[in-house]
């Protein structure tokens, strides 16, 4: 190849410097999770000033992760204190998380297994931190971190997407939530839910496509939900497998009757 080829290839964005890998960053959220929940690491502390020091440590490297990636943020200093500024929010909600989780699940035996074991619970925690990121104007970094949890669970959660607290996915997997959704709080979904849009052309970037959910609301398995003027309202339970475009009132029932034939 000649000496034109290369220069193309190194004239291309961010070729003439050290980006930080989808796995480094990803690795830096596990760290973070590790220091909220302890349960999901070996590593242990033995003193508040030791914690206090891990966290200064993760706040320069989400310094460096910001300016190897985003090159439209010159303010990575300013947006990491922040970040861990929010820290302590970012906890109590997830502790919601759990609890729903907990409490919704006959299966789960402890909270401790909840934050161990849970598929939805480890795509949660992505999802939050990717959230609070995207809040703080982070371009690329949230969508990095929400991939890695949708690669390792088959939960794919948009971190533009606004989730209420007590948030509980079961099982999860198939599981998509599209960037413009809006889901209250107490809400439950199970695998295979689709909260999708009805058209995917791109001049409805940056329009509400996704649809809306609102409060105590359970979607079971395999459900299609699809518009950004398509309402479930509060209290509601949608059927498995379920295909949905139009809006459903409160407290509502919503499922289809397949006709099944069991000759013997």
């Amino acid at each position: 190849m000649n000496q034109e080829f290369y220069k193309h290839l190194f004239e291309k964005p961010h070729r003439a410097k050290a980006i930080p890998s989808n796995k480094a960053i990803a690795n830096w959220a596990l760290s973070v999770v590790h220091l909220l929940y302890p349960e999901q690491s070996k590593d242990k502390f033995n003193s508040i000033e030791e914690l206090e020091l891990y966290t200064r440590q993760l706040q320069h490297e989400l310094c460096g992760i910001i300016d190897g990636c985003d090159d439209e943020c010159n303010n990575s200093k300013q947006i990491a204190q922040h970040f861990f500024d929010e820290v302590p929010e970012l906890y109590r909600i997830l502790n919601t998380d759990i609890q729903a989780i907990y409490n919704g699940d006959p299966a789960a035996r402890s909270e401790f297994e909840v934050i161990r074991t849970y598929p939805g619970f480890y795509a949660i925690c992505y999802y939050r931190i990717a959230h609070l990121l995207h809040k703080l104007n982070v371009p690329l970094i949230p969508r990095i971190l929400t991939e890695h949890a949708h690669s390792k669970t088959g939960i794919d959660i948009h971190p533009a997407a606004v989730i209420g607290e007590y948030f509980h996915i079961d099982h999860g997997t198939g599981l998509v939530i599209g960037e413009s959704c809006l889901i209250g709080q107490y809400v439950k979904m199970y695998q295979g839910v689709t909260l999708g849009a009805l058209s995917v052309h791109k001049n409805m970037a940056g329009t509400k496509r996704h649809p809306t959910v609102e409060d105590r609301v359970i979607i079971y398995s395999g459900a299609t939900i699809l518009g950004g003027e398509t309402v479930i309202g509060h209290d509601s339970i949608i059927g498995g497998n379920v295909w949905l475009t139009k809006s459903v009132a409160p407290h509502s029932t919503v499922y289809h009757t397949p006709m099944t034939t069991v000759q013997t």
